[in-house]
């Protein structure tokens, strides 16, 4: 039996496409995951049982782990969710996003390509990238769709505008059957609690400090994870190889109102007075290079595949209140102290300060930030 081989596979994204993929498994499934700060094995535990699923503990800058992961597995597809993908932690430290982002896709292209060279078949490598490759928008510019240009402006989206492009190169000088995926904003379930809904939801639930950066009017395109999963499906079944598609959720909305509305449900979910989340918000200095607006033009999806988001974003929001209400303690134990440097102590501890809270004295992990790191305002954005 052929196998699909998921990288990233127990982060956010990867861990609800393995769920979609599970439930009507096409093939075995292997998730290999590096298990760093956003890496939760909770999130697919109950899924794994030695036979449809497997998991390897490995990292993708490990050549031979990857090389042996094609020798020991007939690896039909490859879907590559695996990267770092926090812009502030990107300005902080970007060696690491250019080492996973660019080395760890680059190990592998080059295994794929090696173990399927003489493959036939229905052979695919899905590259799940982001909308942040091509810039930022005006108010009035219209949406990013396939054609438009890269203009990466943070280390990170640097980073993944590489990996695309190696992408790229390995089917058009290799022949490697690619598809790449670039998609908007997600959010969801076992989202990692350093982005903006997760992160606000938490602290609102804590009286911690809401931070958000300068007058927090940076739009953005707001996508469910699970739409994006039965996107990135679709494109896996039909896409057209060696081709890219856009996915987006046709929701633009200004990260302040995200903030206020997120303060607004958690306040009507605990049943406090209206308002007392708001009080918490603070506008602090903006980040370093903040694009100011993302949108994405997802009409090739639609008019080829068929494709279309189904979540109503008002209602999923509060659905995402929900479940990081449900979730809250596993939530603390899941975050890590962010690398963030801060003015504020509040800020620099949001996850940490939870987490003490619940499990005083227990280690987390987080990797230091560099001696010369930027001083950037706590704020955690994609």
């Amino acid at each position: 039996m052929s196998t699909w081989l998921i990288t990233g596979g127990a982060g956010f994204i990867g861990s609800n496409f393995l769920r979609l993929l599970h439930a009507a498994p096409p093939a075995r499934l292997l998730v290999y995951d590096a298990l760093t700060y956003a890496g939760n094995l909770a999130s697919i535990a109950d899924l794994i049982d030695g036979d449809t699923v497997r998991f390897v503990h490995a990292d993708l800058r490990d050549r031979a782990a990857v090389n042996d992961v094609f020798a020991q597995n007939d690896i039909e597809r490859v879907i590559h969710f695996a990267a770092e993908s926090h812009v502030d932690r990107s300005i902080l430290g970007p060696r690491a996003f250019v080492e996973t982002n660019v080395t760890g896709t680059l190990n592998l292209l080059m295994a794929a390509y090696e173990h399927w060279t003489r493959a036939a078949g229905t052979r695919r490598f899905l590259h799940v990238s982001t909308d942040e490759v091509y810039g930022t928008l005006s108010p009035t510019d219209p949406a990013f769709d396939e054609s438009t240009a890269y203009a990466p402006n943070s280390p990170y989206a640097a980073s993944k505008a590489a990996a695309d492009h190696l992408v790229r190169a390995w089917h058009h000088t290799y022949g490697l059957p690619i598809l790449i995926t670039n998609c908007s904003n997600n959010y969801g379930p076992w989202q990692f609690p350093e982005k903006l809904i997760p992160l606000m939801i938490l602290n609102a639930i804590e009286g911690v400090e809401l931070p958000v950066y300068g007058d927090g009017m940076q739009v953005r395109d707001w996508l469910h994870v699970q739409d994006h999963c039965e996107a990135l499906r679709m494109v896996l079944d039909q896409g057209v190889i060696g081709q890219t598609y856009c996915i987006g959720g046709h929701n633009e909305q200004p990260n302040l109102h995200i903030v206020q509305t997120v303060c607004d449900l958690v306040d009507q979910r605990l049943g406090r007075q209206a308002g007392t989340a708001r009080k918490l918000i603070r506008h602090v200095e903006e980040r370093p290079g903040h694009d100011r607006r993302y949108s994405i033009n997802a009409g090739k999806m639609r008019s080829q595949l068929g494709w279309a988001p189904r979540f109503d974003f008002t209602r999923a929001l509060g659905e995402a209140v929900d479940w990081f209400l449900a979730h809250d303690e596993g939530c603390a134990r899941f975050a890590a102290v962010t690398t963030c440097a801060s003015t504020s102590s509040n800020m620099r501890n949001a996850c940490g300060d939870h987490h003490e809270k619940h499990y005083p004295g227990r280690q987390r992990r987080h990797s230091p930030a560099p001696s010369h790191a930027m001083r950037i305002p706590f704020q955690l954005v994609r």
